[in-house]
């Protein structure tokens, strides 16, 4: 299609506008993956203090709280993360591989709080009271749109080395 260079946008050459494209849709993705990441810790901590296992709620149990402290822990991480992302998104500061490492950690950590979660709801979560199995068939697209976690990792690592490992 031709059109007149009044339509051009200014200051944009080459593959600069379809990737800043891509790095908006990463940026959404990472703090998407917290959502879903912190929906599925919550929905996992009430249902361990909801839910009885030999007259006890599960939370009671050792390794429950173990699994809880640890998917706290992730989710507060992607949050941080996400944050720090922000911060510099807004002084225009953030780099594209920046941006590709908080899509590729958040949505790795968000998925394996989704995986947690649902393995501690048991059979309870492919049930649609529940919304854990919802989130991780979720998570489990976003790992692979706006880039698969491999572009990730050899965008992060031409980052790190200066060698691109891609033409």
């Amino acid at each position: 299609m031709r059109l007149p260079s009044a339509a051009v946008f200014p200051d944009v050459r080459g593959l600069k506008g379809p990737l800043s494209c891509l790095n908006e849709a990463r940026y959404g993705i990472l703090w998407g993956a917290v959502g879903a990441a912190r929906s599925c810790f919550c929905e996992a901590l009430e249902y361990s203090l909801l839910r009885t296992q030999f007259g006890r709620p599960l939370a009671e149990f050792q390794l429950t709280q173990r699994k809880l402290a640890d998917m706290s822990i992730a989710v507060a991480s992607a949050a941080l993360t996400a944050v720090q992302l922000g911060r510099l998104k807004d002084t225009h500061c953030v780099t594209p591989e920046q941006i590709s490492h908080g899509k590729l950690a958040n949505v790795r950590s968000a998925l394996e709080v989704a995986r947690t979660s649902r393995a501690m709801l048991g059979a309870a979560s492919t049930t649609l009271d529940h919304s854990v199995m919802r989130h991780m068939n979720n998570l489990e697209t976003v790992a692979t749109y706006e880039g698969t976690e491999e572009m990730h990792a050899i965008s992060i690592g031409r980052a790190l080395t200066g060698i691109a490992a891609f033409r």
